[in-house]
């Protein structure tokens, strides 16, 4: 099983094949691995010892980050995520970063904001639109139409424990007015708005 993968300079942590959405543009439907990774899709998941084995297995100097982004949602796994992070933050202080469809609230329902403190350094979250109902259509949700609200409040309480939260949309998959107005609604989460390329 792949359990960690590397992407330019950066080592990427496959804890779950789960996802609360089944995204219309999502990667895994049309591919089975990343950068010659070998496939992401995993016969179980791996436990925390694991995982944490796995790094021995990798000269954790060269990467500028530590990213938990998979063939799933990360949060689905959140303690043993967490667990992991806490892991790596003391034995080799680098930067962790979580590529995250920013539900976790929904998943565990309850307010999961305070669990990233001291653990992660970035979370990056997809914005996708500015609007809930064109969320919905692309993300397909199965917490359905509030999904979009309950990931806006997460970004905006996330960074009041996280140092940089991200939200991120796709380069050419909406209009400028709507670029204009994710920009907005970052500024007013006090997040981060980045335009992604698209892959």
């Amino acid at each position: 099983m792949v359990i960690l993968y590397e992407v330019h300079e950066n080592l990427y942590v496959n804890l779950t094949n789960r996802c609360p959405c089944a995204c219309v543009f999502c990667l895994r439907q049309t591919r089975d691995e990343m950068n010659h990774s070998g496939s992401l899709w995993l016969e179980r998941e791996p436990t925390v010892d694991e995982i944490i084995a796995e790094f021995d297995r990798f000269d954790m100097s060269k990467y500028r980050e530590l990213v938990f982004c998979g063939f799933g949602e990360p949060t689905e796994r959140l303690e043993d995520l967490l667990k992991v992070a806490a892991y790596v933050k003391e034995k080799f202080q680098i930067p962790i970063r979580l590529n995250t469809n920013g539900l976790s609230d929904l998943i565990w329902q309850k307010d999961t904001a305070p669990m990233y403190e001291g653990l992660v350094d970035t979370i990056s979250i997809s914005l996708n639109t500015p609007d809930s109902e064109e969320y919905l259509r692309l993300t397909r949700s199965k917490f359905g139409i509030g999904s979009h609200e309950a990931m806006l409040h997460f970004a905006g309480n996330v960074s009041r424990y996280v140092p940089n939260v991200i939200l991120s949309t796709v380069e050419t998959t909406i209009t400028k007015e709507e670029e204009q107005r994710c920009r907005e609604i970052c500024e007013r989460l006090g997040v981060t708005y980045r335009i992604r390329p698209f892959e």
